[in-house]
């Protein structure tokens, strides 16, 4: 039996995508429970504003780009303020999902029915391996992933497979034990050793999703050079030993990956 209520609230953060954000929320609108889609359009140069409006969604914009963690919590914020202002029953639950899945986001419900069903504080999606556009894998060397595990891990004893996945379903209440959230990149490391530490239970769920992989190329490394930034602070700021984070410091793929973002 539900102890959360059913209500669900899908915040989507979203910048420039345009291409995929109308079949986001088309497909996320028809998974079970979900009563609002919030897309949070954060300093989008493209219509993905319009395009998510027409798709159903309510539409809070950021002027400028502020980072996915400040996008989360506006869409959040403006859920209460929706909530309160037309009446509306409270969503006891958020789900949080990348504006990228397209017509996938319809394979999200595994992550819905263990926090429904009040089995799960946090249900964290696992996705199958990704591949770029040209067919290759996805992704560099893991030492973004290997940071955020062995950092989640060492500060929870949470042994998570998927550390910086952002397809998550969780509790209001969660949500409010993980705020304020790690900045940028790390909100899902950060939000994974909060929930823990609050004595939650948190649950990874194989899912059938796919969105635009990042690949090892020079845009790709810098994306990843930024998450790793953002994922090293999350992890401090929650008491990471110093050992740990000398370990990362001297790290020879850490510092080039920096040394990168730092140039640019």
């Amino acid at each position: 039996m539900s102890t959360t209520g059913s209500r669900i609230a899908a915040v989507i953060p979203a910048k420039n995508e345009e291409q995929r954000i109308a079949a986001t929320v088309t497909a996320v609108r028809e998974l079970p429970h979900v009563a609002t889609v919030i897309v949070v359009d954060d300093g989008s140069t493209d219509r993905t504003g319009e395009y998510a409006t027409g798709a159903g969604a309510i539409v809070v914009r950021h002027d400028r780009n502020r980072g996915k963690s400040a996008a989360i919590e506006s869409g959040v914020n403006a859920l209460g303020v929706i909530e309160q202002r037309d009446g509306r029953p409270e969503a006891g639950i958020i789900l949080l999902l990348d504006a990228d899945l397209g017509e996938t986001a319809a394979n999200a419900a595994p992550l819905i029915a263990p926090v429904v069903a009040g089995e799960a504080d946090l249900t964290i999606g696992v996705l199958p391996q990704q591949t770029t556009d040209d067919g290759s894998p996805a992704g560099g060397m893991g030492i973004v992933v290997n940071t955020a595990r062995r950092g989640i891990a060492e500060l929870s004893g949470f042994q998570a497979r998927a550390p910086l996945s952002g397809q998550r379903c969780l509790t209001r209440r969660a949500f409010e034990l993980a705020s304020p959230l790690a900045a940028g990149w790390g909100v899902e490391t950060g939000m994974t050793i909060d929930i823990v530490r609050a004595g939650l239970t948190v649950t990874e769920i194989d899912v059938d999703l796919g969105h635009r992989a990042t690949s090892n190329d020079l845009a790709g490394q810098l994306h990843r050079a930024r998450q790793l930034a953002d994922v090293t602070r999350a992890l401090t700021a929650r008491g990471m030993i110093s050992k740990a984070t000398d370990e990362l410091r001297n790290s020879s793929a850490v510092n080039n990956l920096l040394q990168r973002f730092r140039q640019r």
